[in-house]
């Protein structure tokens, strides 16, 4: 079996390449593994890399070597191929897929990494595109692929780069008209987001739907209605902890494995911090899986759902 390492440079807060490879090199030379270490040079090439990786039918582990975004790309490549596996070798800035996890933080450490056990997971399908985790439009979407911009200013990593990205996006404003068609309804009108959830965490800490499931074939969306200014510090506040359920006449949730989204216009569309953008987005459960690979003995089962006070 090959050990596949794709170095995202352009992840995190600042370039890990050295560390990366240093750490690598010592531990798999150590266990005799067979394993390359590949560099992406340009958006797209974690991909591209995954992809060739797998289409040559040999047994493989790829580690995504960054965050949400290098293990999206990975992802995206190796989805489909029976014979390749993947998991993220934590440097990202928010590293928030595996929040889902018992212990985050154990997708740092490379010596449990190689030490693992698999789950197979579900997709995003979004106009044909593939994610993991989150898919995200309005509001959210605007706010998550902005975070690009600040995270690399000093002190503005993880969930203080969100913030700011909120902040700008909320003067900008908040809520646009879309016709979303789910489970046989139409619902017409002013929204503030819409967002489908196969994963847990996002934005730096966020946490939506506590209860989602990345096996069960269905996607856990969230349709947040228009709000004011005035009121969407209280509403994202809750909606970031999982207690939609306290604000039932604001945020409907809805278990689909089929969502249609139509703008007035091209809008933003967050896939796992990735930026797309189209007038008409369809979001579905895709048939390809992915095999993922984790350190031994974490579990990732199911959370109980947030109480309503």
């Amino acid at each position: 079996m090959e050990h596949l390492f794709i170095i995202n440079p352009a992840a995190g807060s600042f370039d890990r390449t050295k560390e990366y490879t240093a750490a690598i090199h010592e531990i798999c030379s150590a266990r005799n593994l067979d394993y390359r270490v590949e560099v992406s040079a340009a958006p797209g090439e974690c991909a591209r890399i995954a992809r060739e990786a797998a289409q040559t039918g040999r047994e493989v582990r790829i580690y995504a070597c960054g965050g949400d975004g290098t293990l999206n790309e990975v992802v995206s490549g190796a989805a489909g191929f029976p014979n390749a596996a993947v998991t993220v070798y934590s440097g990202g800035s928010g590293n928030d897929f595996v929040k889902l996890f018992s212990e985050p933080k154990a997708f740092f450490d490379l010596e449990r990494l190689l030490d693992a056990q698999e789950v197979e997971f579900d997709l995003i399908d979004c106009n044909g595109d593939l994610c993991l985790n989150i898919c995200s439009v309005g509001l959210d979407a605007r706010i998550g692929t902005d975070v690009a911009s600040y995270k690399r200013i000093p002190l503005l990593s993880g969930f203080r780069a969100y913030a700011v990205s909120t902040l700008v996006n909320v003067i900008r404003g908040i809520s646009e008209h879309y016709v979303i068609e789910v489970n046989g309804e139409v619902i017409d009108g002013e929204q503030t987001l819409i967002c489908a959830c196969n994963g847990r965490f996002y934005g730096g800490g966020f946490n939506p739907v506590p209860t989602a499931d990345p096996t069960d074939g269905i996607l856990d969306v969230l349709v947040v209605t228009k709000v004011s200014r005035l009121k969407v510090a209280q509403v994202v506040g809750k909606y970031k902890q999982g207690r939609y359920a306290e604000l039932s006449d604001l945020i409907r949730h809805l278990r689909t494995n089929h969502i249609t989204i139509r703008c007035d216009k091209p809008s933003a569309i967050n896939l796992d911090g990735e930026l797309r953008t189209s007038d008409t987005v369809n979001i579905r459960v895709s048939d390809k899986k992915v095999r993922f690979f984790y350190p031994r003995n974490l579990t990732w089962a199911v959370k109980e759902p947030a109480k309503v006070k």
